[in-house]
């Protein structure tokens, strides 16, 4: 669904992406992770045109739609009017498909999006996205600023719609712990360079990742903390 090859992003003499090479096969989740200003969040732009690459190239075998950093909505819109945006390339503008892989989005459709907890607004920001009936959608920091509890119920939605509607997923994290459980492969960014890729298993069990991303406690030591918490 997604290809990117050797792509190289520069703001003026600085480089931000520096040969950065990845793709996302149809029906995947896939993360991408590291630390700020690694170079996340101008992948993304550049995926959906916000910032043009300076070499490299970039394919996509369908549409994506984009939910940026920190969800830009529109405060003062109600939350169906702000859905109705992501379809205005479309004919389709009728939300009520949204509301049916999120209902609460349906129960809170007249009331205005500035008015809504941050978790409830990232839902806003996902379904907005949704309307444009992408087949991969490309999510930039989903957990930012919000409560565990809260970035569970959205991380549940995200692996239905992806088993149930096969859509593939690029999730850009700097919480690698969420993006390793969620999604089946992933990329470490690190100074605008991809630094390691494989099986989200394989990478957390990594002393290298797990000591920059995971406190130290790589995937097996996980299992056995859980374990010892179970009994």
């Amino acid at each position: 669904m997604l290809q990117v090859d050797d792509l190289v992003v520069r703001y003026g003499s600085a480089v931000a992406l520096d040969g950065v090479g990845l793709h996302v096969g149809r029906g995947e989740m896939v993360a991408l992770v590291g630390p700020n200003g690694a170079g996340k969040s101008t992948l993304v732009n550049a995926l959906s045109g916000v910032v043009r690459p300076a070499g490299g190239t970039i394919r996509i075998d369908g549409r994506l739609a984009h939910v940026p950093e920190g969800r830009q909505l529109f405060a003062d819109l109600s939350v169906e009017d702000n859905l109705r945006l992501g379809a205005w390339r479309s004919r389709n503008r009728d939300p009520r498909r949204i509301y049916e892989v999120m209902p609460v989005l349906g129960e809170m459709r007249r009331k205005a999006a500035g008015s809504l907890s941050g978790g409830q607004q990232q839902m806003v920001a996902v379904g907005r996205a949704l309307m444009a009936d992408p087949d991969v959608i490309a999510i930039d920091e989903l957990s930012l600023g919000l409560a565990p509890i809260v970035v569970a119920d959205l991380a549940r939605h995200l692996a239905q719609l992806n088993s149930e509607r096969g859509m593939a997923i690029l999730l850009i994290e700097q919480n690698a712990r969420l993006a390793f459980d969620l999604c089946q492969r992933a990329y470490v960014i690190e100074s605008g360079r991809i630094v390691a890729e494989g099986d989200s298993g394989e990478l957390s069990r990594s002393p290298e990742v797990a000591r920059a991303y995971l406190g130290g406690i790589t995937g097996s030591d996980t299992e056995t903390l859980l374990e010892r918490t179970a009994e």
